[in-house]
């Protein structure tokens, strides 16, 4: 199978967590959409390294992976105090939390 082909699915990942993370208002359904577009950048990353025969691009992905690992710690953590809060998980209502 082509590389390029991969960066073809990587593109189209990447579109649709965008358009999760535009359209949608669910805190969950947002946060989705994000590790959406990271597996996708991480998707390029790996075929641009196997299109140039290095190992750079999965040493990005990798740690591109830990990155999105902390960010499912930080990100579930606010999503459930928003719920504790206010029992809703709508991105409108996170603004009310401001001082």
């Amino acid at each position: 199978m082509n590389p390029v082909n991969y960066l073809y699915l990587a593109a189209l990942l990447f579109t649709i967590g965008a358009a999760g993370v535009l359209i949608r208002r669910n805190a969950i359904v947002v946060f989705m959409s994000i590790e959406l577009m990271l597996n996708a950048c991480n998707l390029a990353f790996v075929a641009f390294s196997r299109m140039h025969g290095n190992l750079d691009g999965q040493i990005i992905a990798f740690f591109t992976m830990v990155v999105a690992a902390a960010e499912v710690v930080v990100g579930l953590a606010i999503i459930v105090s928003i719920f504790r809060t206010r029992h809703t998980a709508s991105v409108d209502d996170a603004s009310l939390m401001k001082l």
